[in-house]
């Protein structure tokens, strides 16, 4: 279908207002009552002018931003289960920006305990629950329901290992999407829960401190290796008080400070000079600087062995 035949300004103009009331998305029924044939869309997705994100739902435009393309499936799979339906769990997670946990493709979506669950959901990847939510537990996020940040953590921390779980809290409180006086409404939303007494641990080793999953889980390396910081984002200043850099991690006494370098913050160019004029000042003062990546997390002995070996060291 080209943009010379008639009909076609009109039918984009409407689709567009569609779309834009829908948060980018357009379903195949919509599209026929705009006057597109069955045939017309197959062939708009074939082309890739339309991007499928769930059976039947479309994202009528052929480039799209992949966060963007993320939010048109979770809302198209949020609408496939009508009136109730609420973002939860991981997902919920996702849409609220709460950092450490894996990214994947499942989208969760919860149904009103009364209703039928589907037993084969339109798309493949879709996960439905039904969790009892009360209405202090469901807000929005550019639109779509989801769990509040509060019910969110509390949910994710009973089905999460201990490292996904205090990052979840950690990045929560850093991001100021809960508070301290929010953590016993957590700790009641757990109670007598499958998975409470974990999440009640988790909960214990919570630091808000921590600007990224990659602080949270290089600190609980060293918590576990028997090596915990005395400090997180340890200001160093020399004698007459100057600001020689900031640690995620440090150990005073030692004078010994570890950077969690994520990737995404630390690889552009300007990022890694201010990196090395840190790490010289901070040398050159007497202390140690450590750095750790998120690939040295996943060997339990090596940032604890290396730490040990650093505080060892005569000052």
């Amino acid at each position: 279908m080209s943009s010379g035949q008639p009909g076609w300004v009109a039918d984009r103009v409407g689709l567009s207002r569609v779309a834009g009331r829908q948060g980018g998305v357009v379903t195949a029924s919509q599209a026929v009552a705009l006057g597109f044939s069955r045939d017309q869309v197959r062939h708009l997705v074939r082309s890739g002018r339309w991007i499928r994100v769930a059976r039947g739902c479309f994202v009528p435009a052929p480039q799209v931003d992949v966060a963007a393309l993320r939010r048109a499936r979770i809302r198209a799979a949020v609408a496939s289960l009508g009136p109730g339906a609420v973002a939860v769990l991981d997902t919920a997670a996702e849409l609220h920006r709460i950092g450490g946990l894996r990214a994947v493709s499942a989208v969760h979506v919860s149904v009103p305990p009364g209703r039928p669950r589907p037993q084969r959901p339109a798309d493949p990847g879709l996960v439905v629950h039904q969790l009892t939510l009360g209405p202090g537990d469901v807000g929005t996020v550019a639109g779509l329901p989801v769990t509040t940040p509060v019910r969110t953590v509390a949910d994710v921390i009973l089905r999460a290992d201990r490292y996904p779980a205090v990052c979840v809290l950690d990045s929560a409180l850093n991001r100021q999407l809960i508070d301290e006086s929010d953590l016993a409404l957590v700790a009641a939303l757990i109670a007598r829960r499958r998975g409470a007494v974990t999440a009640r641990r988790c909960m214990a080793e919570l630091d808000g401190r921590a600007q990224s999953p990659l602080e949270t889980r290089v600190r609980l390396r060293c918590v576990d290796g028997g090596v915990p910081p005395d400090a997180l984002q340890l200001e160093v200043r020399d004698e007459d008080g100057y600001l020689l850099g900031i640690g995620d991690l440090g150990w005073r006494a030692a004078r010994v400070v570890a950077e969690a370098d994520g990737q995404t913050p630390h690889q552009t160019p300007q990022a890694v000079y201010e990196d090395r004029r840190r790490q010289n000042r901070l040398t050159n003062a007497g202390w140690t600087v450590l750095r750790f990546t998120w690939p040295d997390t996943l060997r339990p002995d090596y940032i604890p062995h290396t730490v040990a070996r650093a505080l060892e060291r005569p000052g």
